[in-house]
């Protein structure tokens, strides 16, 4: 099927969302275990105890919970600070968290602490540049919050973007209003279906209606996912498999025993593997045991692979080609593991 599908829908009772496109799984959300707290999420934590010689600080959230802010230098124990996740914690580890905190929606983000009002790079044309600057100067009246127009905004309707900034700087005042008390959540993180519409391209078709994964097959996309093997392009194959360590990938060529075989099973691979991580949750350190080929065709992988990557939106960092002829990875760890979404299912 050509075109692209988002559905929404739930998932083993959990709540989930699928980006297809022509047919295949793009992305994947599904709901974490009660009790995991949301990347996104702000709270009022208090500070707990500072980590000498890591110029870090433990901090106090409700629900005897713990976070670890990575700057903490002149925070004191007792003190309240504003702080939001940044991502999933290990298991039996603190949760990451930031003091620059963002009110983040579809069209706009709000910065606090850090004024200006900014149209992104994406957009390229001049008149629509100008139309959404003039509707955020015309909402933000002057504010000292700052303010980043986001790319999809470039061709939405602009009452709908100055709604959109209105709402994220309402929510920011209140958040920042609310100073006092004890260790408390003041701003949920998005779920699945809230996150697929801040964060993916309009689709082609969007299913929201009860059945929706059973319309689209994505129980059987799923299932596929929750497998180490992936299918690719010319009978080549990929593993992707978390250890407690990293994230090993290796890449085969299958049946192909032409000359080129190794070069296009790793072209084919370069392409796939931003999706096979992103549905499957996976970040952290990523080793990739690419299918031998000639010394001469790796700038190739790499430039296929930069590609794939910068259109994957996660922060990912190409570390390069060890000795023994392996590529890493430092990918953002922005999901939670399929696996662990999934416990007991």
């Amino acid at each position: 099927m050509k075109g692209s599908v988002i559905a929404l829908d739930t998932y083993k009772g959990r709540m989930a969302a699928a980006q297809i496109v022509d047919g295949k799984l793009t992305d994947l959300l599904v709901e974490p275990p009660e009790g995991v707290v949301l990347p996104g999420a702000i709270f009022r934590a208090i500070c707990d105890r500072p980590l000498k010689g890591q110029g870090g600080m433990m901090l106090r959230l409700p629900g005897g919970r713990s976070a670890f802010l990575r700057q903490g230098k002149g925070l004191k124990p007792g003190e309240r600070v504003l702080v939001q996740v940044t991502g999933f914690g290990d298991d039996g580890k603190a949760v990451p968290v930031t003091q620059k905190v963002l009110f983040k929606s579809r069209y706009a983000i709000v910065t606090p602490g850090a004024p200006g009002i900014n149209v992104s790079r994406s957009i390229r044309d001049e008149e629509a540049r100008v139309r959404l600057l003039e509707v955020a100067h015309e909402v933000m009246q002057g504010g000292e919050e700052g303010l980043i127009i986001r790319s999809v905004a470039a061709n939405a309707d602009l009452d709908e973007v100055a709604e959109d900034i209105a709402a994220m700087l309402d929510l920011s005042r209140a958040v920042l209003a609310d100073a006092d008390g004890d260790a408390e959540l003041l701003v949920e993180g998005p779920d699945p279906h809230e996150l697929a519409w801040r964060e993916w391209p309009e689709a082609d078709q969007l299913d929201a209606d009860t059945g929706a994964f059973e319309r689209h097959n994505v129980h059987e996309m799923v299932a596929s996912t929750r497998g180490a093997l992936v299918r690719l392009t010319g009978g080549a194959t990929m593993f992707v498999e978390p250890t407690r360590a990293l994230v090993a990938v290796d890449v085969n060529t299958g049946a192909d025993t032409s000359a080129a075989a190794g070069l296009k099973a790793n072209i084919a691979a370069a392409r796939a593997l931003p999706a096979a991580l992103k549905t499957r949750g996976l970040g952290g350190q990523v080793v990739i045991d690419f299918a031998p080929c000639p010394k001469k065709d790796r700038r190739q992988v790499e430039q296929v692979l930069r590609a794939a990557l910068k259109a994957d939106g996660i922060e990912t960092a190409m570390v390069g080609w060890t000795q023994l002829g392996l590529f890493e990875l430092q990918r953002k760890r922005e999901r939670l593991p399929l696996s662990r979404c999934l416990e007991g299912q």
